[in-house]
């Protein structure tokens, strides 16, 4: 399975951080952000790794991460999102990379405790489809939001009013090579994005969908609470960080470690 890191977009939530760099290049605590979601793929076994950038500081990806090699990454590559189309539509830029294997994805703002080495296990063993995983959070209308019913998922619902419940669809999904085939038949909401919501719910529909429950703490860093959120949560200890040297990280270190 290959990795795939969501890295592009404009973060104006974030300005004018932002004005300078992308987003996942911010700082939680000593390391970029973009570090997170890397170790979070490198401690599930998966070190072939497509970042999808964009906007006008697309380059300094490259200035800071190379070839990946300093980070334990086996094959690192880019891709470049034109505009702000949306998460599905970052992920089509994937096609190429996954020659029709199975992809794991991973929003660049998203920092979680533990690893997902589980999930990527079960969905190894999945026949076909998609897995995402689920966190229960305080916030839930800032998300998509998940009704489940006697275990079971029901639904899928893009930043509800009234969420249905507080497990929010974390920013980490699989997918099996179906996921650009379906990304391809979306038209865009009324945001006049390609919502990653549709493209669960179509593998929803079609009773193809799988889910688990993340262990341990998860946020992401798109906002100024969030990121403040983030900081305080890796300065506590418990995330996974990517190492700055040659020298791969003990699977599992804490961050004050």
């Amino acid at each position: 399975m290959k990795g795939v890191i969501l890295a592009g977009g404009l973060g104006t939530r974030l300005e004018p951080l932002t004005r300078v760099t992308n987003k996942p290049l911010l700082p939680i605590y000593d390391r970029p952000m973009i570090y997170y979601p890397i170790q979070c793929l490198l401690n599930a076994g998966i070190d072939e790794i497509l970042i999808v950038t964009g906007g006008e500081h697309a380059g300094d990806f490259l200035k800071l991460l190379g070839n990946g090699k300093r980070l334990n990454v086996k094959d690192l590559h880019y891709t470049y999102q034109e505009g702000e189309g949306g998460i599905a539509d970052a992920l089509k830029l994937a096609e190429d990379f996954a020659e029709n294997g199975r992809i794991c994805v991973i929003l660049g703002d998203n920092i979680i405790e533990r690893d997902i080495c589980e999930p990527v296990r079960a969905f190894k063993e999945q026949p076909s489809g998609a897995k995402l995983l689920l966190k229960e959070v305080p916030d839930p209308q800032r998300f998509g939001v998940a009704r489940i019913e006697d275990g079971r998922l029901i639904e899928i619902i893009e930043k509800p009013a009234e969420p249905a419940s507080n497990l929010a669809v974390t920013g980490i999904y699989m997918y099996d090579s179906d996921v650009f085939a379906i990304a391809d038949t979306l038209a865009p909401s009324t945001r006049g994005e390609l919502e990653i919501t549709d493209v669960n719910n179509a593998y929803l529909a079609r009773g193809d969908l799988t889910y688990d429950i993340l262990e341990g703490w998860w946020t992401d860093s798109g906002t100024f609470q969030s990121l403040h959120k983030a900081n305080c949560l890796v300065v506590a200890g418990g995330a996974n960080r990517v190492s700055t040297s040659a020298t791969p990280m003990a699977h599992g270190a804490a961050a004050g470690a």
